[in-house]
């Protein structure tokens, strides 16, 4: 990895702004007692504000002061000359369930997340997330994480709890049960609604249930997040997708955000522009429309959602099976994944991440080759040994794969937007998981200036908070909530790659969580200071 030196835009925008800036904030008083001070670095505070070189005071959980020089007494001064100071960073999208959710107290600290910055994770995402959110979170909380989480109630988890793996609509019950499902979670906490509409069994959900179903969450100041039914051309098309999602939010009334955002694979790439323009004419019209992107140009997902027709998982694993093993049915289900793989860009461009099987960190087409066998079948005979696994940890493991399948030109224009924040959309084997943030912040601020400093940081900061309504954090202000991050912007860089997904980045000087040290010269220090940030119960619609 090649070494970087200070990004040089910081003394212009000293200049251009700093002064401004520091003569808005004012000064502590001589006499106040902070635990810890921040003295002498480049405070970027998460808004639209210019950097400033000034110091940042920690007393318990809580910021206490940001401005030009805290003369305060300090338990602990941090020096930070040459140092970006900003915000913990806020990841919009992250399935980090085999960090969080693990029986090992040391797995709980995420370190994958606490070493790029990140300080607050979205969970529940993809329409994954439990309809028991409060205990749910109080679970997590009590055990002790690193990061704090941010809930949502899944519309994938809430069909699967009253329809099972069935690809049909639900009667007015069936419906009823759905709807209070929702509600329950919002009452309890959760951020939004999310939805993964691509993956079965939500992808066999009628526009119209889904709006039902999500009007639950709206009437409780929810907000949409979806996992669009096409980011391709696998069904409704990409463009088609887009204008569904825009619409579902309309008529459920609340605001809508796409979560990792994307034109995926050979028949769509090139259409980023009219994706925003999709979603630029829907925010002039007064909708509340917004989206999270990764920085990378292979997406993740699994072979059976990759390549599978939608109708053939009706009803689940054991389904499939059924299917695959009568010789009609699974000529049909090969001639249609002839297809979806093309989509992919064919099985060269298909890599094989799950971890710790045999065909990790091959290509399809490899391993097809080693076993002789045309792609479809080594695809299928993953999928096959997945769904029949004796070993309960194996079971439903083993087929992720990332697909070399998006333009240069479509992630970079996308990224410009004013309303993307950052998010990896972090799961198992990908390195967006451990690298996201260094990912972007190397390969898009200073390799090629996509985007400023400054906005990196406010998409990963207070642009994403004010998306998900987190109270009191993502900005560098007092009151806030100590989430503090101390960046040596030399030294901040990812080490995971495809071939080696797990490789924790470096650079972080300092991550505070709550006001707990959690990383200290790129090395987590063990803290499981993280919290369960639920929203205040709504006004209306809970009891």
């Amino acid at each position: 990895m090649p070494s970087y030196t200070t990004v040089p835009r910081f003394r212009t925008l000293l200049l251009a702004g700093g002064l401004a800036a520091i003569a808005a904030i004012g000064h502590a008083a001589s006499g106040d007692q902070a635990d810890i001070v921040i003295r002498g670095g480049t405070i970027i505070d998460g808004g639209t504000g210019e950097p400033f070189v000034g110091d940042v005071a920690i007393r318990g959980d809580r910021i206490i002061y940001v401005g030009r020089a805290a003369r305060m007494k300090a338990g602990q001064v941090i020096n930070a000359k040459g140092l970006i100071v900003a915000p913990g960073f806020i990841d919009a999208h992250t399935h980090a369930d085999s960090f969080i959710r693990s029986p090992d107290a040391a797995t709980r600290v995420n370190a994958a997340w606490l070493d790029q910055g990140v300080s607050t994770v979205m969970i529940g995402v993809d329409g994954f997330g439990t309809p028991d959110v409060g205990a749910d979170a109080a679970k997590l909380e009590a055990s002790g994480i690193g990061t704090n989480i941010v809930p949502f109630i899944g519309f994938g988890r809430v069909r699967q709890q009253v329809l099972g793996d069935d690809a049909r609509a639900p009667d007015a019950q069936e419906l009823g049960r759905m709807k209070a499902l929702v509600a329950k979670g919002m009452c309890e906490g959760a951020t939004g609604f999310s939805a993964g509409l691509f993956y079965p069994p939500q992808s066999f959900a009628k526009t119209g249930e889904v709006v039902a179903v999500a009007r639950e969450a709206a009437i409780r100041g929810g907000l949409y997040d979806t996992h669009q039914r096409d980011e391709s051309s696998y069904n409704i098309g990409l463009l088609g997708s887009v204008k569904e999602a825009i619409s579902i939010g309309q008529q459920a009334g609340m605001p809508v955000h796409f979560a990792h955002l994307k034109a995926l694979g050979v028949d769509v790439q090139g259409q980023a522009p009219a994706v925003i323009a999709e979603i630029e004419a829907a925010r002039k019209a007064g909708q509340d429309v917004t989206a999270d992107q990764y920085p990378w140009l292979a997406s993740g997902s699994s072979l059976d959602a990759s390549l599978l027709p939608g109708w053939a998982v009706d009803g689940g694993g054991e389904a499939l099976v059924k299917r695959l093993d009568d010789p009609v049915t699974l000529a049909k289900i090969r001639d249609e994944m002839q297809n979806n793989m093309r989509r992919r860009g064919g099985a060269r461009a298909l890599l094989l991440i799950a971890q710790g099987f045999p065909w990790t960190g091959k290509t399809l087409e490899q391993v097809a080759s080693e076993w002789q066998v045309d792609p479809r079948d080594a695809a299928l005979r993953i999928i096959r040994q997945s769904i029949e696994a004796i070993d309960p940890a194996r079971k439903g493991k083993g087929t992720g794969v990332a697909s070399f399948n998006m333009a240069q030109g479509d992630v970079d224009l996308i990224m410009q937007q004013p309303w993307i924040v950052t998010s990896s959309d972090g799961s198992d084997g990908h390195p967006r998981m451990f690298a996201t943030f260094p990912e972007k912040y190397v390969n898009y601020v200073r390799k090629r200036p996509v985007i400023s400093l400054q906005s990196f940081v406010r998409q990963s900061t207070g642009a994403t908070a004010d998306i998900y309504k987190i109270d009191h954090r993502g900005y560098l202000k007092a009151g806030y909530y100590a989430d503090v991050v101390v960046i040596d912007p030399a030294k901040y860089a990812p080490r995971a790659d495809y071939v080696h997904p797990r490789e924790l980045s470096v650079g972080v000087a300092k991550l505070f969580v709550n006001g707990t040290l959690a990383v200290s010269d790129s090395q987590t220090t063990g803290a499981r200071a993280g919290r369960a940030l639920l929203r205040a119960k709504p006004a209306a619609g809970c009891s």
